[in-house]
Order: structure tokens, then C-alpha cells, then sequence
């Protein structure tokens, strides 16, 4: 086996996976400029090794979204260009996701651009959790992809709390795959096939509409699931919905906590009677910060390591839950 570096860019989960994986952290020099541009290189020889790096692209009021991307692009390039044998980028939460296909003319298709970008700069495979569109993800990439999903950290995590009555919810009929794929992993728990349903949701402009919920979820304990949570504003909703219509207790379960900054007040006022999230993007950073006692998060931080453990040996990747 080559020797391995890993590097992290995202340095309070990147260490939690590299203690998980048993290896050390690979030093890095970062710089920022006065103009806002910065400087990455590699401190360390990573001369014919096989390059792990692990980055979370997502927004604070300290670094944006494309200055994330853009010290992940310029990383990954300098360990190309400094003899790295196979680079492969850990991206526990990917940048941009959300616009993967044409809903207006002339619209960009965001997931396609950035897998060019990360090709461009001799990137071997790109490891994520969660995206938001799985086939587009898959298809705007002509490197090697591998998907994994948290539902069975987010499950474990909620399972001891929960009533013998449970319905899975999808907030909206676009997260129906997801719902259902959350709502197997429960049931391979729980020994039992818990409900299911779905909300209606029509998006144009920014403008969200449709308020039917089309789910039994009088007396139960609902479970809404979602890859990301951003304002609330749309589990806050399904919530209203599955209150109105009888439900004990709600849940959301989702991957990302990107929180925008309503997100605290959208979720305190909310129906919800609580959220658990990973820690894919931190829940606490510069200009982002949840105050509302009703949030969980859980580590993906083993999920990860196993993974890294298991591309470093060639093993499979199929158990730890990715997508079939």
C-alpha cells in the first residue's frame, strides 16, 4: 500500500476523522492576502503518496462559500503538482448542489461547473454525503464518485426516543427517494415498517407554496426528513401541517445544518419539537449560531474515517450505507 497523507481543511471535523482513522493530520501553510486571495501549500513530502484531503464547502460570515472552494481547489492542485500519486477530496458537505438542473432559461447548472473545477486540478475521486440530487451528482462528474448517507447515524441517534407509532414525512415531493431510504434504514432497526407520507411543495422565485400533507399522522410521532436544513422554513411548514392534522410529536432529521441566518428564529417559532443534525457543517460558527435548545448533532466523523480506512485499503464502501 502507498503511504498516506491527509490533509484538512476543515480542521475540527477533519480531526475527529483523522483520530477515528488513527492517522496524523499532514501540515499545511494557509495565507490570506489584503485583496481577499490566499495561499496553500504542503509542508510535508507527498511525493508519490496516495492524498487524502477533506474539506466542508460551506458559508460564514468569516469565509464564504466560493473561498472554500476556492482553498480546496488551490490545495488540491499544489498536491497534484507536488508528485501526489491519487488525490481523492473528502467533501462532507458540497458547495452548490442545490442548482443541478435548468428551471428557468439560461440557468446555470452549478453541480456540472464545479465537478469541471475539481477536475481541472487532477482530482482522482470525490467523496460526499447527502447531496441534494444524487443521479445529478453522479452524472456531472467523469471522475470517480462515491455517495454515502447518514441516515443510519441520524436514525440510530433518534431511535431510542421514540413512540411505537411513527411516520417518516418528506417535506416535499422531490425528497421522497430520501424520505424512503431514512424510512428502510429505521425499519431495519426498529424489527417493524414505520409510515410513511409526503408534503406538497411548488417552489418559483424563491416563492414556496403548497400546504397538502399526504400522510396518517394523527397520534404518531413524525419524523420529517431532509438533505439540508437552511432557513427552516420548509420543515417549519411541514411541521404546521403534521400539528394541524394530530401528530404527538415531530422530529427533522437532516444531513447539513447550513442554518442561514433566520434560521434560529424560523426554528424556535416552529412546530418542531426538536432537529438533529451532523457535523458536516459546524452548527456554531461565525454569524451562524443556534440558540434554539431543540438542536442535536451527531458526528459523521466514524462514518467518514471507515470510509477513508476503507478507499486507503481498496476495501468496499457498500456497507457503510452509501445509495443503491
Amino acid at each position: 500500500m502507498q503511504d498516506i497523507s491527509f490533509f484538512a481543511l476543515d480542521s475540527e471535523l477533519g480531526h475527529r476523522v483523522a483520530e477515528q482513522a488513527g492517522i496524523a493530520v499532514a501540515a499545511h501553510e494557509q495565507r490570506w492576502f489584503e485583496d481577499g486571495e490566499c495561499k496553500l501549500r504542503a509542508l510535508e513530502s507527498v511525493r508519490d503518496h496516495d492524498v487524502y484531503l477533506l474539506a466542508s464547502l460551506h458559508g460564514d460570515t468569516e469565509r464564504s462559500v466560493p473561498d472554500r472552494l476556492m482553498q480546496t481547489l488551490l490545495l488540491l492542485g499544489a498536491l497534484r503538482d507536488a508528485g501526489a500519486a491519487r488525490l481523492t477530496v473528502l467533501l462532507p458537505y458540497l458547495c452548490y448542489a442545490r442548482k443541478d438542473r435548468r428551471t428557468k432559461p439560461r440557468d446555470p447548472v452549478s453541480t456540472r461547473h464545479v465537478a469541471a473545477l475539481f477536475e481541472a486540478v487532477g482530482t482522482d475521486r470525490v467523496l460526499t454525503l447527502d447531496v441534494h440530487n444524487l443521479a445529478a451528482f453522479e452524472n456531472a462528474f467523469r471522475i470517480g464518485t462515491d455517495h454515502l448517507t447518514a441516515a443510519p447515524v441520524l436514525a440510530s441517534h433518534l431511535l431510542p426516543n421514540l413512540s411505537e407509532n411513527i411516520v417518516v414525512i418528506s417535506p416535499d415531493v422531490g425528497g421522497i427517494k430520501r424520505a424512503e431510504l431514512f424510512r428502510g434504514v429505521l425499519a431495519e432497526q426498529l424489527g417493524r415498517e414505520p409510515g410513511s407520507g409526503f408534503m406538497e411543495k411548488h417552489r418559483s422565485a424563491g416563492v414556496v407554496s403548497g400546504e397538502r400533507l399526504v400522510a396518517d399522522v394523527a397520534g404518531c410521532d413524525v419524523i420529517l426528513v431532509d438533505d439540508l436544513i437552511s432557513s427552516g422554513g420548509t420543515l417549519a411548514r411541514a411541521a404546521r401541517a403534521c400539528r394541524e392534522q394530530g401528530a404527538a410529536r415531530i422530529l427533522a432529521a437532516a444531513t447539513h445544518g447550513v442554518f442561514s441566518p433566520e434560521a434560529d428564529r424560523v426554528l424556535s417559532d416552529s412546530e418542531l419539537d426538536g432537529v438533529v443534525v451532523t457535523d458536516t457543517v459546524p452548527a456554531s460558527r461565525p454569524g451562524r449560531r443556534i440558540e434554539w435548545e431543540g438542536l442535536e448533532v451527531v458526528s459523521v466523523a466514524p462514518l467518514l474515517a471507515d470510509a477513508l480506512r476503507r478507499l486507503a485499503e481498496g476495501g468496499s464502501l457498500t456497507e457503510l450505507g452509501v445509495y443503491p
